[in-house]
């Protein structure tokens, strides 16, 4: 199979991209720098499976012809805009082209990254069927976004009559909160800084502010990637998948695990209680458990993931 990827250098596509070369699958990384992310190609695991192909998602006449013969997108990149106009303008346009352009080029199945922040307010058990509440313009283009891809079934026609219908596979992968170790050298990492400020102030001895009961169902990109390889193989089509952890880790649990790594540090935990329960609201991922028999449980990886930003840390 040929894949076009976006975002197939940042923190959750590097390993989707691996885990796509890995099983024999041609692969071409969208990246506007290629020659800062040669490293990606050159990872045993790829097996020369992966090409590089500069351009930016905004540059449709280029991304016609990567995606031309591709038998699959999965997009995963994400344009950043601080107003709403800015966020439709930088991410929700350049999805709704990349999917049409998928569309008119004969692509079979086309792959968009969400985030659980389309979902917005936490409700206990939430799965793929809640209702979409997003609290910030984040969550609000994530959501817009979906909407365009679950919808796209048919082209508009003329009133009173019925359009041409859609013939590519469109799914929707949710992640929560997904961190990663570089898949390589010079490789990317989550752009999330609390991991860092965690062993920061273990390797300086300082304090470690946290909120109590704080935390998430944190995966890891390696593990994610499981989930867009099963999704990939798979017949599926205008389906939601949430991706995350069936364990809920806080972050005074992850502070104490750099300390268990770090145990020369005399850094403290100063906990700042804002009144929320010691029950968390977890998502529900049983979708993911029914359809491919993927459970993931999250402390080994953010174990990995607390010892190479403990090592970062000493470097610093």
């Amino acid at each position: 199979m040929k894949i076009f990827i976006t975002g197939g250098t940042g923190n959750i596509g590097q390993y989707v991209a691996l885990a796509a070369a890995k099983r024999g699958h041609e692969v071409c990384v969208l990246s506007r720098n290629p020659e800062k992310y040669t490293g990606l190609t050159q990872v045993k695991e790829s097996k020369g499976n992966i090409t590089l192909c500069q351009g930016f998602i905004s540059e449709y006449d280029k991304i016609t012809e990567y995606v031309r013969g591709c038998d699959a997108v999965i997009h995963v990149a994400l344009g950043w805009g601080n107003e709403p106009i800015t966020m439709c303008s930088e991410d929700t346009l350049p999805t709704v082209h990349l999917l049409e352009i998928a569309e008119r080029e004969g692509v079979e199945k086309f792959i968009y990254t969400s985030s659980t922040a389309a979902m917005g307010h936490n409700r206990h058990n939430m799965d793929e069927t809640a209702l979409l509440m997003p609290l910030n313009l984040y969550g609000s283009t994530k959501a817009a976004n979906e909407a365009y891809v679950l919808g796209f079934t048919e082209y508009c026609a003329e009133s009173g009559t019925i359009g041409e219908s859609v013939s590519m596979k469109r799914n929707v992968i949710r992640p929560g909160y997904t961190f990663s170790n570089p898949a390589y050298a010079g490789g990317t990492s989550q752009l999330d800084r609390r991991f860092r400020d965690i062993t920061d102030a273990v390797v300086k001895n300082h304090p470690i502010q946290l909120i109590k009961h704080d935390g998430t169902q944190f995966l890891s990109s390696e593990q994610i990637a499981e989930v867009y390889m099963a999704v990939l193989d798979g017949d599926f089509n205008e389906e939601v998948f949430l991706a995350l952890s069936k364990d809920f880790t806080s972050w005074e649990r992850i502070a104490r695990i750099a300390l268990e790594e770090c145990p020369e540090s005399t850094s403290t935990i100063e906990l700042y209680d804002k009144g929320w329960g010691a029950d968390p609201m977890l998502y529900s991922v049983a979708k993911i458990k029914d359809k491919f028999g993927l459970e993931f449980t999250g402390e080994e990886e953010i174990r990995k993931h607390v010892r190479w930003n403990l090592e970062v840390s000493k470097g610093d």
